[in-house]
């Protein structure tokens, strides 16, 4: 049974990293090489949809690996899984803290209402996520790097 909650952790946290590696490298270029509207629709849908399913799939990571830390605390590579959790926790910090405030406000915004600088608050929301990608990178690392 633990063997499977160590299995089904990785692979949840190793999918939300592929998820938010496609979205950093992938479809925010494919969406910033439309034209102007249909750039900021595309990014306004796309912050809808990830934003309704992102939190869940987030805590609920953070749920696996603190399930698993607990259930291993004598096992080896616990301290790996522990500090895994705290990226985790950071990525949910930073994601509320710097990057759900631009998202909810570029999900609501047409060509007709957008701001003058949505292209910015995009940029600003784009770096930010570049850094939580890398910490959930580093996370999923250590949880690959504590099942063997």
């Amino acid at each position: 049974m633990f063997n499977a909650l160590e299995v089904v952790t990785t692979v949840t946290v190793g999918v939300m990293v592929g998820v938010e590696f496609s979205v950093a490298f992938v479809m925010n270029r494919i969406l910033n090489a439309l034209p102007e509207d249909s750039r900021q629709l595309g990014h306004a849908h796309g912050g809808r949809m990830l934003g309704a399913v992102m939190p869940v799939w987030y805590i609920g990571s953070v749920v696996l690996v603190a399930v698993w830390a607990i259930a291993g605390w004598h096992q080896h590579g616990t301290g790996l899984v522990v500090t895994a959790g705290a990226l985790l926790i950071l990525s949910v910090i930073m994601s509320l803290l710097l990057l759900v405030p631009i998202n909810n406000r570029n999900k609501t915004w047409t060509p007709d209402n957008r701001p003058a600088d949505w292209k910015d608050q995009m940029n600003r929301w784009a770096r930010f996520h570049y850094v939580r990608v890398a910490v959930i990178i580093a996370a999923f690392t250590l949880l690959v790097t504590a099942l063997t």
